[in-house]
């Protein structure tokens, strides 16, 4: 039997398999984030529910988002927050109340499009932050912005799930309980903050005290993933903890320090949660809901790049940047996972197709964003150098 297969060996082969496939992906330039997802999506039946590949997977994408977050500290972050809700509410309206509408009118349910629209709501933080990373693109001018819309979904999405799951167990959701998960995210950052400011000032000092880099990736990952697993605790997503964990590091004055310890640990797992994430794609038999499965495709990329054309300008991003920030944002992924994994029967594989179709389009946009930009605008003007001699 596939499901026989001892979890360690399962964890085995997939090693070797994403070892293959990187190596493909190196000679032939083709995103092996999506040879990764394919290679899950192949092999689901074989090692569904693997524990030693879900434990690393979660891993992963909790240090992912340690080393982004260790990118803002808490003055960065603040004035990011400031500007950025106008483009998150404009991301909220076109992405999940518009999508709900299209869902309504095919003809889905209230519940049902309420479904579909939170599978098409949220960009792929992972695959955007690993692309932003692999492409050198973590200093480009529209990258704070990108990110500032992926944690702004990163809010909004546990509330949607939470509405989601009460709506499908029977249950209300309430204005108190909204306010009570609202309430446990500020709460979650003001701990951040708080720690930040007080006991993370000082880290500095002890990390040069530890000459074993072992003993620094212990404590390090373990404060990322303690952090990660404290938002999962109170109903919250990991990805968010794992990013005000690095928010609170980044008060530091030399993060290179912390950086240098944990890429490493981070780059030998994250592969292995574009492998999960694939086994976790439901396809099924068949395509349903052809007609609005490709009106919401379509749609899924105009909004986003209307996000990043419209709230980038709203940001303060010229329009140059700004389309190419709409063009890094389309890819779909683990959330709408865990929405679809909400739903039953033909939603479900409705939802699994539409993730794997966006997640590829979404990655091929974010390729080629600045080739479409240039297109679009032309080369961007050279800066002018002042070669004159100053004078004594």
């Amino acid at each position: 039997m596939l499901n026989d297969v001892p979890t360690l060996l399962g964890a085995g082969l997939v090693l070797l398999g994403i070892f293959v496939l990187g190596y493909i992906g190196f000679r032939t330039r083709f995103p092996n984030v999506i040879l990764y997802i394919l290679f899950g999506i192949s092999i689901a039946g074989l090692l569904h529910e693997n524990e030693i590949l879900h434990f690393s997977s979660e891993v992963a994408i909790v240090l992912l988002f340690f080393l982004l977050g260790l990118e803002f500290n808490m003055k960065r972050l603040g004035g990011m927050a400031k500007k950025i809700w106008s483009s998150g509410l404009l991301d909220v309206i076109l992405s999940l109340v518009v999508s709900m509408v299209i869902a309504f009118v095919f003809g889905a349910d209230w519940f049902s499009a309420l479904v579909i629209a939170g599978i098409t709501y949220a960009t792929s933080s992972s695959i955007t932050a690993k692309l932003l990373d692999d492409k050198g693109r973590m200093a480009n001018a529209e990258t704070e912005y990108v990110l500032g819309i992926l944690i702004f979904e990163d809010l909004v999405a546990p509330i949607l799930v939470a509405i989601i799951i009460a709506l499908s167990s029977g249950d209300q959701f309430t204005g108190v309980d909204m306010l009570f998960l609202i309430g446990k995210i500020i709460g979650l950052t003001l701990l951040a903050v708080i720690l930040g400011k007080t006991v993370f000032m000082h880290v500095e000092k002890f990390l040069l005290r530890i000459d074993d880099e072992d003993f620094k990736i212990v404590l390090l990952v373990g404060i990322a993933v303690t952090f990660g697993g404290f938002a999962v605790y109170l109903g919250l997503s990991e990805v968010l903890g794992a990013f005000l964990a690095g928010v609170m590091l980044a008060e530091i004055g030399k993060i290179e320090q912390v950086e240098g310890t944990v890429t490493p640990v981070r780059d030998l797992l994250l592969p292995t949660f574009f492998v999960y994430f694939g086994t976790t794609i439901e396809l099924g038999e068949g395509i349903p809901y052809v007609g609005m499965l490709i009106t919401l495709v379509a749609w899924s990329l105009i909004a986003k790049i209307l996000v990043g054309i419209v709230g980038g300008k709203l940001y303060g991003l010229p329009k140059r940047v700004a389309l190419r920030a709409g063009l890094s944002l389309c890819a779909r992924g683990e959330f709408s996972v865990v929405i679809a994994g909400v739903a039953a029967g033909s939603i479900k594989i409705f939802g699994g197709i539409y993730i794997i179709i966006t997640a590829f389009l979404g990655m091929l946009l974010f390729n080629y964003a600045p080739k479409i930009t240039t297109k679009i605008y032309g080369k961007p003007p050279k800066k002018k150098k002042d070669l004159r001699v100053p004078t004594v």
